[in-house]
C-alpha cells in the first residue's frame, strides 16, 4: 500500500573548515551531482544554492529515505564528484554536520527565494542566522 506525504527539508551543510571550495567553475557541475544523487534517492530537489563554504539543499523528503540517509548519500556523491572530476587529487571534504529544517508547502517558496538568493544574502549581510546553522 503506498502512502501520501508532502515533506519538504531545507538542509544546510559547510565545506570541511569553511574552506572557500565551491567556486564559479565548479559550482554548477557540483549541484548538479547533488541534485541528480537527490533524484536517484526519489528525493526531487526544489532548488542547490550557495556560497563558497556552503551549501543548502531545498527537497521533497520520500518517507522512505531518512534525512540522515540523504545526507550522507548526497554529501558522499558530491564529494566523491568534486576529488574525482572537478578538482582531481584535492583535499576536498565536506563538514562532519548539517542543519536541517522541516518546511510546510506554504514555506517552500520562501525558502526557495532565499536559497536562490544566498550569494546576494551573503553580500549585502541579510542572511537568516537560523537558516545558516550547520552545527550545534
Amino acid at each position: 500500500m503506498g502512502a501520501y506525504a508532502e515533506l519538504y527539508v531545507h538542509l544546510v551543510w559547510a565545506t570541511d573548515g569553511r574552506a572557500p571550495w565551491i567556486v564559479a567553475s565548479v559550482e554548477e557541475r557540483l549541484y548538479a551531482a547533488m541534485a541528480a544523487k537527490c533524484r536517484a534517492l526519489h528525493c526531487p530537489p526544489i532548488v542547490i544554492g550557495g556560497v563558497e563554504d556552503h551549501v543548502h539543499l531545498l527537497v521533497s523528503l520520500t518517507p522512505a529515505v531518512s534525512v540522515a540517509m540523504l545526507v550522507k548519500e548526497v554529501k558522499g556523491a558530491s564529494s566523491h564528484f568534486m576529488t574525482r572530476v572537478l578538482a582531481q587529487g584535492s583535499p576536498f571534504r565536506w563538514q562532519v554536520g548539517y542543519g536541517v529544517f522541516s518546511l510546510r508547502r506554504d514555506d517552500v517558496p520562501v525558502v526557495r527565494r532565499y536559497v536562490q538568493q544566498q550569494k546576494e544574502h551573503h553580500a549585502d549581510g541579510t542572511v537568516s542566522l537560523s537558516w545558516e546553522q550547520t552545527d550545534p
